[in-house]
């Protein structure tokens, strides 16, 4: 795994003075914690890190620590992702609010005509829509949707650490998984094949905890 510039400083810092509390390094490093914040859970769910409540963070030496930090980049996005749910931009948002509750899932993928992905929509925009005067049996998802480039995406190569990354630094639960493709005009398409989530990641845990993965 491959860290960058500012992770490599936080291993410095608590290989040093550890145990240390993400505030001290936070001020040592003259950011705010909540900036820290995705790097400290990379670091401490590869392996690198020990956290433990009011103690702060210690430097873990190979052993257990290593183990993890091997499994995680072993395993990439599709050796763990689920099936997505995906609709078309011309449905309507109380039928997308019928397929969240039915599929029992958080988000749901919406495709255009040539069926890629062109926006996302969440349980939080389906509420924020029914709260208002709207009628959501004739409103089309699209109107409500998060549109691309606002989308954040995962690969099918992407490491889970990578993944991580992204749901903490972005605070989302989960990401679609997506081919790119390039079409006759040269413009960047995503095909959906796929979901993951902090759902397919703690099952993930689960599994190397009793030993189903190795």
């Amino acid at each position: 795994m491959e860290l960058n510039e500012r992770q490599e400083k936080i291993l410095a810092i608590v290989k040093t003075e550890g145990p240390i509390t993400g505030e001290k390094i936070a001020e040592i490093l003259n950011v705010t914690r909540a900036a820290l914040r995705p790097d400290l859970a990379v670091l401490t769910m590869s392996g690198f890190l020990e956290a433990k409540p009011r103690v702060g963070y210690s430097f873990r030496t190979e052993g257990a620590g290593s183990e993890i930090r091997r499994a995680l980049n072993q395993y990439r996005v599709r050796d763990i992702q689920s099936l997505p749910v995906i609709l078309k931009e011309n449905t309507s948002v109380y039928d997308a609010i019928v397929t969240l509750f039915v599929e029992d899932t958080g988000s749901v993928y919406i495709v255009g005509e040539d069926g890629y992905l062109s926006g996302l929509v969440s349980r939080k925009d389906c509420l924020k829509t029914t709260l208002g005067q709207a009628d959501i049996h004739k409103m089309p998802i699209s109107i409500i949707m998060t549109r691309m480039p606002n989308i954040i995406i995962a690969n099918l190569d992407d490491t889970v650490v990578e993944v991580v990354r992204k749901i903490v630094e972005h605070e989302v639960d989960s990401l679609p998984v997506v081919k790119c493709f390039l079409d006759q005009a040269g413009e960047e398409k995503l095909e959906v094949v796929g979901k993951i989530s902090k759902t397919n990641i703690a099952r993930l845990f689960l599994d190397l905890a009793s030993g189903t993965r190795g």
